[in-house]
């Protein structure tokens, strides 16, 4: 097997591969070792400076998997700062692989890079333009990774690139500011729109990363379990109601809120509500060669018994 670096390694994805591999074929790297176990070889690694050129020109692996990505802010992070770790952090590791010889590259990008648009089709294939909304620093930080991805095919074909668009991650214990919606009294939703949902179950993007990291064939794949559910399906398996309100009255709610510091979102965050990126998975199966163990609407509900609503 192909000696593997994880770059975020002390993250859920990062530390369930580094489990997963052979110790010895395996270096893991993060800010700190966070609750990596003793026996996985570690090395501190700041993606935002000179340490991937340094780390990577080291330990000299054949792999690198970089997992290391800003998904939900800490307060107090600014958006330039979110940017030095997703999008000069990737930049970084990339010149790095291509200046010490890397086989290939595992990048895990995110649905988000599609964008927030009412004209993304249902499902969005691979083929579909990365259009990342600017107003969303997550989906504008990757869809500038992506077009950094791009150019790097083009212009270093000798470095084998596997990127995966990950739909919204779930599992046992899993809790971010998407699963902060499903906690709530009552789910919300936009008058007008369905506002689909896909998930992928935390050990299918595990599996999935290792095999993209070992046997697994380069390319570009969306990482989604079967089928979407729409916030009345996820209402109706939740056991609570539906909260509907036009897009206007809750962009002028959020526009008079977050100034006086009663919520971090702005009324930009009403596109998300609205046009959610549905991922259709067909080349994961089919080209990819790995079936998710678990639809959508099975890891919900898996999540859902573990959160006890």
């Amino acid at each position: 097997m192909s000696r593997i670096l994880i770059t975020g390694g002390a993250g859920m994805v990062g530390r369930a591969l580094a489990e997963a591999l052979p110790a010895k074929d395996v270096v893991a790297t993060d800010l700190a070792r966070g609750t990596l176990p003793e026996a996985v070889p570690f090395r501190p690694m700041d993606v935002t400076g000179s340490d991937p050129d340094a780390v990577i020109g080291k330990v000299r692996p054949e792999v690198v998997v970089h997992l290391a990505s800003v998904v939900t802010p800490p307060p107090g992070m600014s958006r330039d700062q979110a940017h030095a770790v997703d999008v000069t952090g990737t930049r970084n590791v990339l010149k790095a692989c291509v200046k010490h010889g890397v086989r290939r590259l595992v990048v895990t990008s995110s649905g988000a890079a599609y964008g927030y648009h009412p004209d993304n089709p249902v499902p969005l294939t691979e083929k579909a333009p990365c259009r990342g909304n600017v107003e969303f620093a997550y989906a504008d930080h990757k869809r500038q990774v992506e077009e950094m991805l791009a150019e790097a095919r083009e212009a270093h074909p000798e470095l084998e690139q596997v990127v995966l668009r990950v739909g919204t991650v779930l599992g046992a214990g899993v809790e971010n500011q998407i699963t902060a919606l499903f906690h709530r009294k009552r789910l919300l939703a936009i008058r007008g729109c369905d506002s689909p949902f896909v998930f992928i179950w935390n050990r299918d993007l595990a599996r999935i990363v290792e095999r993209a990291a070992t046997d697994g064939p380069a390319g570009i794949y969306n990482v989604a379990g079967d089928g979407w559910l729409s916030v009345d399906e996820l209402a109706k398996m939740l056991g609570k109601p539906v909260l509907r309100l036009p897009a206007w009255v809750l962009k002028a709610a959020l526009a008079m809120a977050k100034p006086l510091e009663l919520t971090q979102y702005g009324p930009e965050q009403v596109r998300f509500l609205q046009y959610r990126p549905v991922l259709a998975n067909d080349r994961l199966k089919e080209v990819f060669g790995y079936v998710p163990e678990l639809s959508s609407a099975e890891v919900f509900e898996l999540w859902r018994r573990e959160a006890g609503l």
